[in-house]
């Protein structure tokens, strides 16, 4: 009887520490795949504040509230499902998946480079115009969470993309992980972002004068910090976009490009104590060039070659 009880109490130690195992696991594999995703969730974060600009202070928090819990719905209810079937049932697809989201971030990152150089923006037909009533803000939201669904789709993917070898339940439970992280980094982020000025107004009425001149610190820093995540945003969309083409193109057989790149990586690997920082460099900047190129050709065949036959159209 001891010795049974001994053996069921050493089987159940076993389960547990395999049970610990798993869950390590699945959390290394999605700390890796939301890694695999970070520039997508740089030009979310990015993107995101635009969408309460004009809005009244305390309506800023709950549409980033209704915004985040639309997004979460697309990862989970509709993305996840997906990617899981297409993963189990035809996993030769999510390459070229891959490839097309690499090719709409290559686009949306040159698109803005082409915006700030030419000086043409596209008008968006979710930003705030006029008064900022109730039917206004459920359009903002409405437009803020489609955009989020194009970006939620390619962070899932990617992460997919890093699992695919993990049995089913596994890449279930990883990717549903990786969604909620992500969500919640996301808006978190973006929430703290668009209060900063708020809290920064807060601080300058106390009567510390060292509260005072971190309050007049973070509002004066509000525009910077908006202006470097947008510009962050855009080099994070040319590289990730780039490498997910660089590595999709090779994945499909033409070696080629990323034979090159690999080739350059190799040639400054050498060099002693900073090798390996040369090496991402190298593979950094070339994913970048690639997304740049790629994107140009996009924006020049969507918004280039429209604007000039406009004009001959005219006559």
């Amino acid at each position: 009887m001891a010795g049974g009880l001994v053996a069921l109490l050493d089987d159940i130690a076993a389960l547990a520490k395999l049970a610990a195992a798993s869950v390590d696991d699945v959390g290394a594999a999605a700390g890796r795949a939301s890694a695999k995703a970070a520039g997508v969730v740089v030009d979310d974060t990015a993107v995101t504040p635009r969408y309460v600009h004009g809005f009244t202070p305390d309506r800023e928090l709950p549409i980033i509230k209704k915004i985040a819990i639309g997004s979460l719905r697309n990862k989970l209810l509709i993305i996840l499902p997906v990617a899981l079937l297409l993963s189990q049932f035809l996993p030769w697809l999510l390459t070229p998946l891959l490839m097309v989201g690499g090719t709409y971030l290559c686009y949306e990152g040159a698109e803005k480079i082409w915006e700030k150089v030419s000086g043409h923006h596209e008008a968006h037909e979710d930003e705030p115009a006029g008064a900022q009533g109730e039917e206004q803000e459920k359009t903002m939201v409405s437009g803020a969470i489609r955009t989020d669904f194009i970006l939620s789709a390619e962070i899932m993917v990617i992460a997919l993309n890093e699992v695919t070898n993990e049995p089913f339940v596994s890449r279930a439970v990883i990717l549903a992980v990786v969604a909620v992280l992500i969500t919640v980094l996301v808006y978190g982020v973006v929430g703290l972002i668009v209060k900063m000025d708020d809290i920064g107004l807060h601080l300058a009425e106390r009567d510390s004068g060292a509260a005072q001149a971190v309050g007049r610190f973070l509002v004066r820093g509000m525009p910077k910090l908006l202006a470097l995540l947008s510009t962050v945003g855009i080099v994070a969309m040319l590289w990730v976009g780039g490498h997910i083409l660089l590595v999709g193109v090779d994945d499909l057989g033409w070696h080629g490009p990323y034979s090159l790149v690999h080739h350059l990586e190799e040639a400054v690997h050498g060099v002693a104590g900073v090798g390996g920082l040369l090496g991402w460099l190298v593979n950094t900047l070339a994913s970048a060039l690639i997304g740049l190129v790629v994107g140009a050709v996009v924006v020049t065949v969507m918004h280039v070659i429209p604007r000039r036959k406009k004009p001959a159209a005219a006559h």
